[in-house]
């Protein structure tokens, strides 16, 4: 019964954005609202800026950017499983692969999901998603919600660019060095080596060097107790096991309950 309320319940907010899953012109589904802040975490000017910067990215990216804000996530086992569903059966994406990406709020579970689906897998990596979650967790934490939300419009725009273009807009790990700076970092190192070398050296004045072995062991101070036969080497083979691919310049995917790939991130706040 619990199940079927909360599906009820589901079905309700989608039936309030007017979802007709027909495809329109425009290569989206027909009417829908891209914002739905059931949680009230946005007052009305709030509520109207984001949602025209949902609307605006959206068509001029042709990809769907949607944010929900719910109470709890009802019968919902996971923020992932809910803000799937809704993006699925709530008709969302751009195109025939459905190209978006949901951000999904549960305010009592304190739990956020980004989700992707389509164009939304590529665009948003792991490690792209890993760094978003930067970005706005800190918002969401302190109940600035309006820029969490600005914060990740903004971002939305960036990867979905960088994608198209093959480029990064944050990762300088990606940026490969100039050679000045191997060689500066050489000449340095050189110059502490030499420093810390002649420290060294001035400290050791009245010490000379030996070039036997039994120099350096004063007469009668060695007596053998025992002696033993060891080996000292021996053969051990072993295989290696296999690396696991990482993920940091792909995406993890999952199938969510209507048989669609998905992509994502999330965490509490």
């Amino acid at each position: 019964m619990k199940r079927f309320l909360s599906f009820a319940a589901m079905l309700f907010v989608l039936a309030s954005l007017v979802i007709i899953p027909v495809m329109a012109e425009d290569g989206f589904q027909s009417e829908y609202s891209r914002l739905s802040d059931s949680a009230g975490l946005l007052d009305d000017g709030q509520r109207e800026n984001i949602l025209s910067a949902l609307d605006e990215i959206s068509v001029r990216q042709k990809f769907d950017v949607v944010i929900v804000t719910l109470e709890s996530l009802g019968d919902y086992d996971s923020a992932m499983e809910c803000a799937d569903d809704y993006y699925d059966y709530g008709g969302f994406g751009y195109g025939a692969d459905h190209d978006g990406v949901l951000l999904l709020i549960s305010m009592e579970e304190r739990d956020y999901w980004i989700s992707t689906c389509g164009y939304g897998i590529k665009a948003f990596t792991d490690r792209n998603i890993d760094y978003l979650k930067e970005q706005i967790q800190p918002y969401l934490s302190s109940g600035d919600y309006y820029e969490a939300f600005n914060e990740f419009i903004s971002w939305t725009d960036i990867y979905v660019d960088d994608a198209r273009n093959g480029t990064s807009s944050y990762d300088d790990s990606d940026i490969p060095l100039s050679p000045l700076w191997f060689v500066i970092a050489f000449i340095i190192g050189m110059i502490i080596s030499g420093i810390t070398v002649a420290g060294m050296k001035g400290r050791l004045r009245s010490v000379r060097p030996k070039f036997r072995a039994d120099s350096y062991v004063r007469d009668g101070s060695l007596r053998v107790a025992s002696s033993r036969d060891m080996f000292l080497y021996s053969s051990v083979s072993r295989t290696a096991k296999p690396e696991p691919e990482s993920s940091s310049g792909g995406s993890s995917t999952h199938t969510s309950s209507s048989g669609t790939t998905h992509g994502g991130g999330g965490g509490k706040f």
